[in-house]
């Protein structure tokens, strides 16, 4: 198990998160400085945030390189390194390829996996290991509801960043993660 310091709860961040950037953005800026939560993934969630973002997003190497670069250098600490035994013993994920996701979450003892894919990691395999999965949309009403100003101001941050406002930010978010958006809109009116 990895070790952290300060900010205990710890989460390993799925590659399909990290893919969209509002939403990569908005995760990570949470997890800066004054943060809520510690964030983890492997070389192999990140191989796949590259690739994804080539393929789908029709980034070039250079881009993808250097925005993983730029996520590895914020965050050195992330980086969990995994054994293929750990992984080859999760017959509880019915996707093989999704099993380093868990294996990462196991090895540094994470309380949650944040995820579009849910349905990929069973209630069951999860229990074991005392794991939750969230969608990015759960993750961040449970965070705004630990603290509101913070993850306010994070979106502020954010949004002033680009010269733009909170508006901005929570409007390109909005498909991601709707109840969250709903929510700071709530605190806005």
């Amino acid at each position: 198990m990895i070790l952290t310091e300060g900010n205990e709860y710890s989460v390993v961040l799925d590659a399909c998160v990290l893919v969209p950037m509002p939403l990569c953005d908005t995760l990570l800026r949470l997890a800066e400085g004054s943060s809520l939560y510690r964030p983890f993934w492997s070389d192999r969630i990140l191989e796949e945030v590259g690739r994804a973002l080539q393929e789908k997003l029709r980034h070039s190497e250079d881009q993808s390189k250097r925005r993983i670069n730029a996520m590895r250098s914020a965050f050195p600490e992330a980086l969990v390194q995994l054994d293929s035994s750990l992984e080859d013993s999760l017959a509880c994920i019915p996707d093989k390829d999704d099993r380093h996701v868990m294996a990462c979450a196991i090895r540094c003892g994470a309380y949650a996996i944040v995820t579009s894919n849910t349905k990929h990691f069973p209630a069951e395999c999860l229990a074991q290991w005392d794991l939750l999965c969230q969608t990015p949309d759960d993750f961040l009403l449970h965070q705004f509801h630990l603290n509101s100003d913070l993850v306010l101001e994070k979106l502020d941050n954010q949004a002033a960043a680009i010269g733009k406002e909170r508006e901005y930010i929570v409007e390109r978010l909005r498909v991601l993660a709707p109840q969250f958006v709903a929510l700071v809109e709530e605190c806005d009116s």
